[in-house]
């Protein structure tokens, strides 16, 4: 390593030790404080470093054990100082000198997500042991199935064609399929984790993890009883679809991180032009807002999980069909149809077939844009027959503007 990528090692350690070790101060939790933390990946750093440059690779590992041996040093010389019953803080600094560690063998982005999911973790312990008393049997039953479909059943599957056009591979539907559920459960969770009374747009936000279509739908609802304000409703609609774009992206960058350079720039231009009228109405709202609660059906459900995985099925075959027989055009069609309900199965669909060299970019974006549209289309008639004139007008503003930056990027990547 040359000195400046010694010195970046050894701020981004500090940064990880200091991040942690915040926390930890600020939860008065142990005899580990914002120093020993920060200490603690410094000179995870350090052991790292030397072992790596000496060959003595015992370095890392006695480093380790003394990191340890001090903390237990320190807890036993003093009862009283150790505050934290339990080991989350010895376990949280062992791992900080790991992080540390890892720093110096060039696991940067690694690591610095690592320390920002531990601190998070750290962070949300009441919340988080709320979530578990909450937890009904039914729904820790769903998440154990899941478990089950995820880390036993999903490694059997054949890796092969099957059907017309050998468009169905058992284990890259079975994977998607675990894909979405696993974003989809992790809006619930946060759904369930600020359970209760909770602001539209959080409500929005997170429900667009799940579902934005049930939102949508779970909003107007609340605007036509009276619950909830127009304005009010419309900013949660809008948030939503804005959680959409979010999730485009990410199942973009996991399923097919090659079409990225094209699709972020609509994405983005999308996100930006649609985050207007939200802002506007934002600046609007009174102090005092209601706020709501919204039940979503628990997405880790199998039956959930397969309903997908047959969607995802019937529309893969759907598009190669469209495609050997028509083209990219016929698989426009099939974009605006499945669209109206279903934007994951039509846009997975493509990018499966882009990573197969099926489908260039620019169609793919193509169909991004047409199915994106023709679910705005579906949402908005929600909104309207259900909610009426008022938040309908809102939500259809914001739409439009999302629609113009999806093709104003789309342009700027062409």
């Amino acid at each position: 390593m040359d000195d400046y990528a010694i010195a970046r090692a050894y701020l981004i350690s500090l940064g990880i030790g200091l991040l942690i070790g915040l926390e930890r101060e600020r939860a008065a939790a142990g005899s580990a404080g914002l120093r020993s933390f920060a200490l603690a990946a410094l000179s995870g750093t350090t052991a790292a470093w030397l072992a790596s440059e000496s060959g003595s690779l015992w370095l890392l590992p006695a480093a380790l054990l003394g990191i340890v041996a001090l903390w237990l040093a320190g807890d036993l010389r003093d009862p009283s100082r150790a505050r934290d019953p339990g080991i989350t803080t010895g376990v949280a600094l062992l791992l900080c000198f790991l992080l540390g560690a890892m720093l110096a063998y060039h696991a940067t982005y690694l690591a610095v997500a690592i320390a920002v999911v531990v601190t998070l973790l750290l962070y949300f312990k009441a919340e988080l042991h709320g979530l578990t008393h909450r937890l009904t049997r039914e729904e820790l039953l769903s998440f154990l199935q899941f478990a089950v479909l995820a880390f036993v059943l999903l490694p059997l599957l054949p890796d092969r064609g099957y059907g017309p056009f050998a468009a169905l591979n058992p284990a890259r539907i079975g994977l998607i399929a675990v894909l979405v559920c696993a974003i989809n459960l992790a809006g619930y969770a946060a759904l369930r984790l600020f359970d209760g009374e909770r602001a539209v747009a959080l409500t929005g936000l997170l429900g667009g993890l799940v579902s934005s279509t049930a939102t949508t739908l779970a909003l107007s609802r609340q605007t036509r009883s009276g619950a909830a304000p127009p304005a009010l409703a419309a900013l949660g609609v809008l948030l939503a679809n804005l959680t959409v774009l979010l999730r485009l992206g990410a199942v973009s960058a996991f399923v097919a991180p090659a079409i990225l350079p094209q699709l972020l720039p609509a994405l983005l231009g999308a996100a930006a032009a649609g985050l207007l009228v939200p802002l506007w109405i934002w600046r609007r709202l009174p102090p005092q807002q209601p706020k709501m609660s919204m039940a979503v059906e628990n997405p880790a459900e199998i039956k959930t999980a397969l309903g997908f995985a047959l969607l995802f099925s019937v529309v893969l075959v759907l598009t190669a069909a469209a495609h050997h027989w028509f083209g990219a055009r016929g698989v426009y069609v099939v974009a605006a149809i499945s669209g109206l309900t279903d934007l994951d199965a039509i846009t997975l669909s493509t990018l499966q077939m882009f990573s197969g060299a099926q489908l260039q970019a620019s169609a793919v974006v193509a169909v991004v844009l047409i199915a994106f549209a023709a679910n705005l289309v579906f949402k908005l008639g929600l909104v309207l027959g259900i909610g009426g004139v008022a938040p309908a007008r809102s939500v259809a503003a914001g739409y439009l503007l999302g629609v113009a930056g999806l093709c104003a990027g789309w342009r700027l990547a062409a």
